[in-house]
């Protein structure tokens, strides 16, 4: 079985980068196996191309504008529902990941399962720092990655403090 936790996002524009920080702090917290691959992917796009192909599981942590969330707001979408998602542009980087995806469907590699847990942002502002309102969530964000991998069957503990 070959998991792939993807963050992605843009960390210099506040709340956008929700995905890097949660990933990031996953990896930091919890002992994963090695069949769960951890990647920071940034604004990288198509760079990820051949590190999610064919993955049992892709599990995106992203930023996700969703009409009526509030700021901090969590969502999970999985599979077909992400196909909707793409219709509308709710992430200022999704153009690359929905390349990504498409390209993996065009070539016959696409993962075997996708969610995505995504955060309603705050701000685009140009920032290193989340809004109050995303970090606050940011545990939550942690706790449902670390939920879908449980569901998906890998085993993860958290780290020795």
């Amino acid at each position: 079985m070959r998991v792939v936790v993807l963050g992605v996002g843009n960390i210099l524009m506040s709340d956008e980068g929700i995905g890097v920080h949660a990933v990031t702090a996953l990896e930091q917290a919890y002992c994963l196996p090695d069949s769960v691959e951890i990647i920071d992917g940034g604004t990288s796009g198509m760079d990820c191309l051949d590190r999610i192909a064919e993955a049992d599981l892709l599990l995106i942590a992203d930023c996700m504008r969703s009409p009526g969330k509030q700021p901090g707001d969590i969502s999970r979408i999985a599979d077909a529902e992400i196909n909707a998602w793409f219709k509308t542009k709710i992430s200022p980087h999704q153009v690359g990941l929905s390349d990504v995806l498409a390209a993996c469907c065009f070539h016959g590699i696409s993962p075997k399962k996708v969610v995505l847990v995504g955060v309603q942002p705050a701000s685009f502002e140009t920032s290193m720092q989340l809004t109050p309102q995303v970090a606050a969530v940011l545990p939550q964000v942690i706790a449902k990655l670390v939920a879908e991998l449980t569901d998906f069957g890998i085993t993860v503990s958290p780290k020795a403090a």
